[in-house]
């Protein structure tokens, strides 16, 4: 029997070589065509021998080295676009071997920045390895680690998203102050794109108000609803953007002078796309736009050119008018006053006839014939009166004049639409009693009233009254604030009249009230035609109170009105014109028989005017009598309820 050999003495058998040392073997042997052309801009001579494993020989460390660099070479071809069997010919490695790289490290996974990336760190390293560099070898390094750099921003904006990551620069240009986009910037071309717009839409009357934008003083008396504020608003935009020139708008309230505001802005974000902001506006050329109450305490405040709407129906004119065309000193400026006519007492009456000049008597021609084109008067005040004739004659047919006179007595449209005013001397309301109660409600009753708001009124408790549409008036609608104490002020809060509708959409408007507002109680006209709206409103709201209208009721009405309006116990919207005229057409009539008084507004179908009057005086007669009198009692009252 044979004995094993001592394993001292037994021979080392060979290890197994892997495929990477089998290529190594044969990349070491001298291969043909070693010229061939190199597709790398630097030589591709393998880095000598690293450091080894712990546990290889010199031998395997070094061949362990090549496989690496040899991995490298082949990928580095790869993403240069060389093929794996043209690679394996050049590199005499097995397909087998270099396909495995191949799948193992994912080359064609291999984003673009990756591939840069081992395309500059094989040169790199290969700079850095060279023991003696050049001028030109230090300028390449540098440049390759400034490469190196900014793909490292490529990667971190990768994963951020950061614009910053990628380009330090924004960070540092958003780091310091950032300017704000001019405020209501308009351009050259959005100036005259506006300007056009204007002209463009102008009637003939209201080109010959901007052909006479020159003179110093205009004074225009017009007819209702012909665009005169609405026009106003738009040449005052224009003179602005052209001349830098402060434009002042003042209206018996702020509220209706904040109808120019809404006109401007409107405009100029229909022709321009710009959003005018700001309270009072300024532009970029240093023009403001200013709107104001007749508040003649911060009227003398400003300076420019000054827009004074509806001057015939403000209080205390001839103070609020010195003070405000204060204003209007220098010569480079500019007024304009505009307005429907009201009464032959009021105040600015003097302004339009010229007897204002009291040293000296002028004749001024104020009639229609002379002043129909406009006409400037011996006291350098250029005057024009447009009538609703007038303006269908220059363009206007918004109007169905043949209507408004059927459903208006002469008196009344005369004075609405022919600049015709009234000589309210015997009137039962005269305006003198009415300006009294008129204030600026955006000032006034700003601390519990919001006029746009979806309660108005908040909680607070109100009174309603409705005159309903018969045939041919239009119906109103009146919500009345009632004294927070006794003997305190009524304040009208809100009006509306409909015209042309049935009994269904007259309820369907006071739900709407009854909705947005806390309604105590309720009064509405049965007479007639009225029961209808009666009888549908007491479904929603059972505590109506019907009114049958007789001579004692409507004496009733009138007195109680005539009452609250002497001790100054009503207040109004001084904008709202259309209700102090409606008070206005109340007057005092004989009978038929001739035997009794009774109080008329043309209530016919040749009329509807006059309805908020009464719809006003139905919610106050929800108050006793002698109320604010100082003859009331615990025990007191309304009069109606008496009566019922």
């Amino acid at each position: 029997m044979k004995l094993p050999e001592p394993k001292e003495l037994q021979k080392a058998k060979p290890r197994r070589r892997s495929p990477a040392l089998k290529a190594v073997a044969k990349h070491a042997k001298p291969r043909k065509g070693a010229g061939a052309a190199n597709p790398f801009p630097f030589p591709l001579d393998h880095v000598d021998a690293a450091q080894a494993a712990p546990t290889a020989t010199p031998q395997q460390a070094r061949a362990l080295d090549m496989a690496a660099g040899l991995r490298l070479e082949a990928r580095g071809l790869f993403w240069s676009g060389w093929r794996l069997t043209h690679i394996a010919e050049h590199l005499k490695i097995p397909r087998t071997t270099l396909y495995g790289w191949h799948k193992a490290d994912g080359w064609d996974d291999a984003a673009p920045t990756q591939r840069v990336e081992g395309t500059i760190e094989a040169r790199l390293i290969k700079l850095i390895n060279k023991e003696k560099k050049t001028g030109e070898d230090c300028r390449e390094i540098d440049l390759l680690g400034r490469q190196i750099e900014r793909l490292a921003r490529i990667h971190k904006y990768e994963r951020s998203g950061r614009e910053a990551d990628l380009n330090p620069n924004i960070e540092a240009r958003n780091a310091g102050p950032k300017k704000k986009p001019t405020k209501n910037f308009l351009s050259p071309e959005d100036v005259q794109k506006l300007k056009d717009a204007f002209l463009d839409s102008l009637f003939d009357y209201q080109r010959v108000w901007w052909d006479n934008i020159g003179e110093r003083t205009r004074q225009i008396l017009k007819s209702r609803q012909i665009g005169a504020t609405w026009y106003f608003a738009r040449e005052a935009l224009i003179d602005a953007l052209e001349t830098g020139r402060n434009q002042i708008f003042l209206s018996a309230s702020r509220a209706q002078a904040y109808v120019f505001r809404h006109y401007i802005t409107s405009f100029v974000k229909e022709v321009t796309g710009v959003t005018l902001t700001g309270d009072p506006i300024t532009l970029p050329n240093g023009a403001t736009f200013y709107f104001l109450g007749t508040n003649s305490k911060t009227a003398q405040s400003y300076h420019g050119n000054l827009y004074f709407d509806e001057y015939f129906w403000t209080h205390n004119f001839t103070e609020l008018n010195n003070v405000a065309s204060g204003m209007s000193s220098h010569k480079k400026w500019h007024i304009t006053y505009f307005s429907t006519p009201s009464s032959l007492t009021h105040q600015a009456y003097s302004l339009w006839d010229g007897s204002h000049i009291e040293d000296r008597k002028l004749k001024i021609d104020i009639s229609h014939a002379a002043l129909a084109h406009g006409a400037r008067g011996a006291d350098g005040i250029w005057r024009h009166i447009v009538t609703v004739e007038d303006a269908e004659r220059g363009g206007c047919d918004l109007f169905d004049i043949a209507n408004l006179r059927l459903t208006k007595s002469e008196d009344v449209f005369n004075n609405l639409y022919m600049c015709q005013f009234v000589d309210d001397a015997l009137a039962v309301f005269p305006l003198s009693v009415l300006q009294r109660c008129m204030v600026d409600s955006w000032d006034a009753w700003r601390k519990d009233f919001k006029a746009f708001a979806q309660r108005p009124f908040g909680y607070k408790r109100v009174w309603v009254g409705y005159d309903p549409s018969l045939t041919g008036d239009k119906a109103a609608l009146v919500v009345l604030a009632p004294p927070d104490k006794p003997g305190g002020k009524f304040r009208i809060l809100y009006k509306q009249q409909l015209h042309g509708v049935d009994f269904e959409a007259q309820a369907a408007a006071i739900k709407k009230v009854c909705d947005s507002y806390s309604v105590e109680k309720m009064t509405i006209d049965i007479t007639g035609l009225g029961n209808g709206v009666y009888q549908l409103v007491r479904k929603f709201f059972p505590a109506v109170r019907g009114l049958h209208y007789s001579l004692e009721a409507k004496t009733m009405l009138v007195l109680k009105a005539q009452a609250v309006m002497r001790a100054g116990r009503l207040e109004f919207d001084a904008g709202d014109k259309d209700l102090a005229a409606a008070f206005m057409a109340v007057k005092r009539e004989l009978t038929a028989s001739g035997r009794s008084v009774t109080y008329t507004a043309g209530r016919s179908t040749q009329t509807g005017h006059g309805d908020l009057a009464w719809a006003a005086m139905h919610a106050i007669s929800h108050e006793p009598l002698e109320e604010g009198t100082g003859l009331a009692t615990t025990q007191t009252t309304s009069f109606f309820e008496v009566s019922e």
